[in-house]
């Protein structure tokens, strides 16, 4: 980076680094542990569907809570698990561009994607945060006649997308992008 030292507000190059680094250490393991969560969310996910398709065909046991806690269970999956996943840049890529353009302007395609996709998530994650504390400040709950409060969902997406916002300013920071590829 190219800052100048000893300007106000800034930290020299290798301090910066040094930051942006300690960052990148404890996000990594923020996004394992919610890979984790996610994992076992997942699965939890599994055994109620699964408990829910034997207890009513089987024993002839319906419920009306099954579909509900899979759904919110697999939208916590979703979102805790999303920084984890952009970490390692295992999100969708165009890779066909990567093969065409030259290594250097593939980087600048890369950056630039990095920082739209930067740009959305920081939004969405604002929007994230708004539907919960309207959700809590209302004490919204769903529809259905389970009525799982919402709180759930939209703290889920909130955290997530913080974390995902998180992980591609630390990506950003760090030019990732713009570095040569294995």
């Amino acid at each position: 980076m190219n800052v100048r030292q000893g300007a106000p507000g800034t930290a020299p190059p290798r301090e910066q680094g040094r930051v942006t680094a300690i960052a990148a250490f404890w996000l990594g393991k923020i996004n394992t542990a919610a890979a984790a969560v996610s994992g076992v969310a997942i699965g939890v996910a599994g055994c109620v569907l699964t408990w829910e398709a034997t207890a009513r065909y089987l024993f002839k046991i319906p419920s009306d809570w099954q579909d509900e806690v899979s759904i919110y269970l697999l939208v916590g999956a979703t979102f805790l698990s999303a920084s984890w996943v952009q970490e390692r840049r295992g999100h969708v890529g165009i890779q066909a561009l990567a093969a065409i353009l030259s290594p250097r302007a593939d980087g600048i395609r890369r950056f630039a994607s990095d920082i739209a996709a930067l740009l959305f998530c920081a939004f969405f994650s604002w929007k994230s945060w708004t539907l919960l504390h309207e959700a809590v400040k209302d004490g919204q709950t769903s529809n259905s006649a389970f009525g799982a409060p919402l709180w759930i969902p939209y703290g889920c997406m909130a955290a997530g997308m913080t974390l995902v916002t998180l992980q591609l300013v630390l990506q950003v920071l760090s030019r990732e992008a713009l570095q040569p590829r294995d």
